[in-house]
């Protein structure tokens, strides 16, 4: 019996396989203070829509959907729900944590030069490998994302995925369809650099969890 399908015959070599890693050691969630005045390519947004577009889906169910935001009147609009949702979130924290929340800058929507809202769009039957786990769709979103971030950071320009939102109001300036849910509010344009390690782990925010911590064999473990 003939296979009907074909098969690559690429095998990637030590060099690609060491940039790939580099990639994602040196990807960074960039903030409103390192985008430049630069205007993002169209080819360049292009790619990185295709880099969305070729990540994993349950089911190959491709359950993603994008809005490219560059006027500035909606940026602006959306920037102002962020304002709200962020003072309003700085509450939640100790009063020491708020004094270092407030000088934290946590997004880029009117600096960038280019927004996308990423949405999931449910399935409208049953879709093959999500029929146990319905959350599984939006992780296939997720996988977008981060293909988007990767394709990114390698075409050497920054994203900031904003999630002090609140969805509602983001739907409503988008014109979202009602079923729709937001799962990323992404920022993106040309930075005047790339920090060495998370921001947040380099202003001591939070600290790096380490393998053995997070890995476990057989079992899960608690810490």
């Amino acid at each position: 019996m003939t296979d009907e399908f074909s098969f690559t015959d690429k095998h990637f070599d030590t060099h690609e396989q060491a940039a790939l890693a580099e990639i994602m050691r040196l990807r960074r969630d960039v903030r409103g203070n390192r985008f430049t005045d630069r205007p993002l390519e169209d080819a360049s947004l292009s790619h990185i829509l295709d880099a969305a577009l070729m990540a994993p889906s349950v089911g190959f169910s491709q359950p993603w959907r994008f809005v490219v935001i560059r006027r500035n009147a909606t940026k602006r609009a959306i920037a102002d729900i962020f304002a709200a949702e962020n003072a309003a979130a700085q509450e939640q924290f100790s009063a020491q944590r708020r004094d270092q929340y407030r000088q934290l800058k946590l997004e880029g929507i009117t600096e960038a030069p280019v927004n996308i809202a990423v949405y999931y769009c449910p399935p409208q039957g049953p879709v093959l490998g999500q029929t146990s786990m319905q959350e599984v769709g939006e992780y296939s979103v997720v996988c977008a994302i981060q293909n988007m971030w990767l394709m990114a950071r390698a075409l050497n320009i920054g994203m900031g995925w904003v999630s002090i939102l609140d969805p509602h109001k983001v739907a409503r300036i988008l014109g979202t369809p009602p079923d729709h849910k937001l799962v990323a509010y992404l920022c993106l344009g040309h930075v005047d650099g790339f920090y060495t390690q998370p921001e947040l782990e380099r202003r001591g925010w939070e600290q790096r969890r380490q393998r053995e911590t997070v890995v476990f064999s057989e079992q899960f473990s608690p810490e």
